[in-house]
């Protein structure tokens, strides 16, 4: 039984939200986002400053697609309004970040250097050993901060690679400590 899809999302008086047939506009002083609707569900606009999300069928299914919707809508009001940021850190001896018009090249210890295109909507600014992301969908900042991860997790061992700023990164004992304590 979904609870959580059926509490209204409010909105501010900045923010205009446009529902078209399956298809929601949400627009904000920071921008807009669009997103289609799926048809199990139906959202309504009630008092002028809440969103309401129904679902059209009983069932497991349908109560998922409530709160996933619920969810979506209440990211994309945050998003317009406020932002999504993510900060990545990078640590290691020799690793560098630098920002060229629309790429993103990362000198994470390869014989070659990383580059990524920087998705529209996302701005890119880079402090010393820090790349902030900002933009105005959680999905794009959050997936391509995933992206930039992945192109070199943090090890445990030394610590070194690209991780989140408030990620903690669970350092196991080398060589040395397992020589020491076995004998």
């Amino acid at each position: 039984m979904g609870r959580f899809g059926r509490l209204p999302v409010k909105f501010g008086e900045n923010v205009k939200v446009d529902i078209k047939g399956s298809e929601i506009l949400i627009s904000g002083p920071r921008g807009s986002i669009a997103r289609s609707i799926p048809s199990g569900v139906e959202v309504k606009i009630i008092d002028n400053n809440c969103i309401v999300v129904e679902k059209r069928k009983k069932g497991k299914f349908f109560d998922a697609l409530q709160g996933t919707v619920k969810a979506h809508i209440r990211n994309m009001v945050h998003g317009v309004t406020e932002g999504w940021k993510k900060s990545l850190e990078v640590v290691g001896a020799g690793y560098r970040v630098e920002l060229r018009e629309k790429t993103l090249l990362l000198n994470v210890g390869y014989s070659h250097p990383v580059e990524f295109d920087v998705p529209d909507g996302i701005q890119v600014t880079i402090e010393k050993s820090t790349i902030n992301l900002e933009g105005i969908d959680k999905e794009l900042v959050g997936g391509f901060a995933a992206k930039i991860r992945a192109s070199r997790k943090p090890e445990p061992y030394k610590g070194t690679g690209i991780r989140y700023i408030d990620e903690v990164v669970r350092r196991k004992p080398g060589k040395q400590a397992a020589k020491t304590g076995a004998g």
